[in-house]
């Protein structure tokens, strides 16, 4: 795997490396050792996948709060997304600033989003699937959002009028 920085630290894409042949190829997703030696998060506690009917789609933008704080690995194995994560460190450099890539079947990208940081998606397709490998288990009472409109971010979603949970459209604004 080749880990490419993103604008915000500790935030990775993870780029498969492809061992091919006249069948196809095969091609190392996650890799304990690997992640490690990069000084991310080397656990896998829980893995989700996320089914979306309709292009346009919004989901996010969520996060748990410590003391149950995850990482997530976020891949689409079907369609296309538009993958956002913010980062929400306290003392971070670039806190409330948020980093956007396309994640789809045919790039095989990954986003690794560190603890710590929002996370959300768009779906570009209809019938998109995305898969969450996360270092925590869900913890229903640490479960948090941040607003996906939020001004303060002014994050350019690439679809206009997302289809939204109830959820999600009532996420508080950033202090």
């Amino acid at each position: 795997m080749k880990f490419v920085s993103t604008p915000l630290e500790g935030a990775y894409l993870v780029r498969p490396e492809l061992i091919e042949d006249e069948r196809g190829f095969f091609a190392r997703s996650f890799c304990a050792e690997e992640f490690g030696a990069q000084g991310l998060a080397r656990a896998v506690s829980q893995c989700n996948i996320s089914w979306n009917r309709k292009r346009g789609t919004l989901r996010g933008l969520h996060y748990q709060a410590r003391p149950h704080a995850e990482a997530k690995i976020v891949r689409c194995t079907r369609g296309s997304i538009w993958d956002v994560i913010v980062d929400l460190r306290p003392h971070s450099a670039t806190r409330h600033r948020w980093h956007a890539v396309e994640l789809n079947a045919d790039n095989r990208l990954a986003l690794y989003v560190p603890e710590d940081f929002a996370h959300g998606f768009q779906t570009l397709a209809d019938d998109t699937e995305v898969l969450y490998q996360m270092s925590e288990s869900h913890h229903p009472d640490s479960a948090r959002g941040v607003r996906w409109d939020d001004p303060k971010l002014k994050i350019a979603w690439p679809l206009p009028n997302p289809i939204l949970s109830e959820r999600d459209r009532s996420y508080p604004l950033l202090p």
